[in-house]
């Protein structure tokens, strides 16, 4: 049994965050803000943006999997008209791939975000082709809404990307 831990980011993960994010696979599925290569620094500025984040979201915060970093996870508010919903966004080293870890984080993060607050709908949209993320989502219990058809830019090609939902019960 995996010991799955949702926490704060940490200065001192800087070296484990650039070594587990610099990888291509990882950023071909993600918006264009995770760069790659992913440098140090990269690393410093991404873990100091969440330290010094608005109280208004869950997270991001590290997965950490027997305490190991594996990767990233956050829930992000909507404002204005749309204060009740909120977007989740995560990513997972190529190590800790196909091991349920991403489902569970999400499920973690999911139930916090209901039972902390107001917020009624949690969305996503992962590329079409991310397989590996739709499952999760699914697992999770996240819904399947929509496909949008070449809504996405990424790599010089146009992709379909999806939209998935849980709703607070």
């Amino acid at each position: 049994m995996m010991d799955i831990q949702l926490r704060n980011w940490q200065l001192a993960d800087v070296g484990a965050l650039q070594a587990l994010a610099d990888n291509k696979k990882i950023a071909d599925n993600l918006r264009d803000g995770f760069v790659h290569p992913y440098t140090l620094k990269d690393a410093e500025d991404y873990i100091q943006s969440c330290i010094q984040a608005d109280e208004r979201r869950a997270g991001p915060c590290a997965i950490i999997v027997d305490g190991v970093l594996a990767g990233s996870i956050g829930v992000f508010y909507g404002g204005d008209v749309y204060r009740k919903r909120a977007e989740i966004g995560y990513w997972l080293g190529e190590p800790f791939l196909g091991r349920g870890i991403i489902t569970q984080a999400i499920t973690m993060i999911c139930q916090k975000v209901f039972d902390d607050g107001d917020i009624i709908r949690i969305y996503a949209e992962p590329f079409a082709p991310n397989i590996g993320s739709r499952r999760a989502l699914e697992k999770a219990g996240f819904i399947l809404e929509g496909i949008k058809k070449r809504s996405v830019y990424k790599n010089g090609q146009l992709l379909d990307s999806c939209i998935y939902a849980l709703l607070k019960e």
